[in-house]
């Protein structure tokens, strides 16, 4: 069978099953190892038998709706490389925006200054990794209730020579049993509320504890606001990303904790509200 063959019936099969042409493409590219403009160049040469059969195994795959990065086994994030499997949620384009947003605060608020840092929450590592890796001044640490999570995390930090220590552990508890104190808090918690109905690439590939916050996606928001004066310093910020319709009820319950400190709510690239950020005392 011919490449361009073999990647047009992959994508007419892709198309009819409502998962799109492109994945076919990024499938063929990653088992050949090619680059695009070589693929085209490749377009009337003969596959090899062996190569065929692995495709049209891992194309299966996706008209079965599993995620292409789980299928490729990586996903790209800050312009990093990340493990990702079934055992950690697959980064997404706006968590790349609370990065940014994060690395723009502690230059306002820190300027060069060594910090402490955690991320709650960390799956993949895919935050604290790209903090720690794009600024060597912020001292990350991580955590995560599953041991497999921090496993691939572990494995992320090693591979892109990240100095961030993993912890095992609900929430802030680590930090809390360890009297750890920080300069910034970092958080992207599941917050899909536990009825909202989702593609099944997401619900039959990804994690649940990963994604599901409670009857209205607020719990861990909640468990973190309550306990985080613990473990952040006098003078600090927390950072935290959001379902783009819970603004005014996570402004409500942070008023609670936070009552006197400066709150903003930052939107992303789709003009949609998906950050927020307490400054305490800074």
């Amino acid at each position: 069978m011919l490449y361009r063959e073999a990647l047009r019936r992959a994508q007419q099969l892709c198309i009819d099953a409502g998962v799109g042409e492109q994945a076919p493409l990024f499938l063929l590219l990653e088992l050949a190892n090619l680059e695009s403009h070589n693929l085209y160049a490749e377009f009337d040469q003969e596959m090899d038998d062996a190569l065929v059969d692995a495709y049209y195994k891992k194309v299966d795959r996706l008209l079965a709706h599993e995620p292409l990065d789980h299928i490729l086994g990586y996903s790209y994030f800050y312009g990093f490389k990340f493990l990702v499997n079934e055992d950690v949620l697959i980064p997404r384009p706006e968590t790349e925006e609370l990065v940014a947003n994060v690395l723009a605060s502690y230059d306002e608020f820190f300027a060069g200054q060594e910090v402490e840092a955690i991320d709650v929450g960390c799956g993949s590592g895919a935050i604290a990794i790209a903090v720690a890796l794009e600024e060597k001044n912020i001292h990350m640490q991580a955590s995560d209730i599953s041991e497999h999570a921090i496993a691939v995390a572990k494995e992320n930090a090693k591979n892109l020579e990240a100095n961030v220590t993993f912890k095992v552990g609900d929430m802030l508890q680590p930090f809390i049993e360890s009297s750890h104190k920080v300069d910034i808090l970092i958080s992207n918690p599941p917050y899909i509320p536990q009825d909202e109905k989702m593609e099944d690439s997401v619900v039959d590939f990804e994690p649940h504890v990963a994604l599901f916050g409670g009857s209205d996606g607020l719990h861990f928001y909640k468990e973190i606001f309550k306990h985080a004066h613990k473990v952040i310093k006098e003078k600090s910020f927390l950072a935290f990303e959001i379902g783009y319709n819970q603004k005014d009820a996570l402004l409500k319950e942070a008023d609670i904790y936070f009552p006197n400190d400066k709150k903003e709510v930052l939107k992303d690239l789709n003009g949609k509200d998906r950050m927020l950020f307490i400054y305490h005392n800074v």
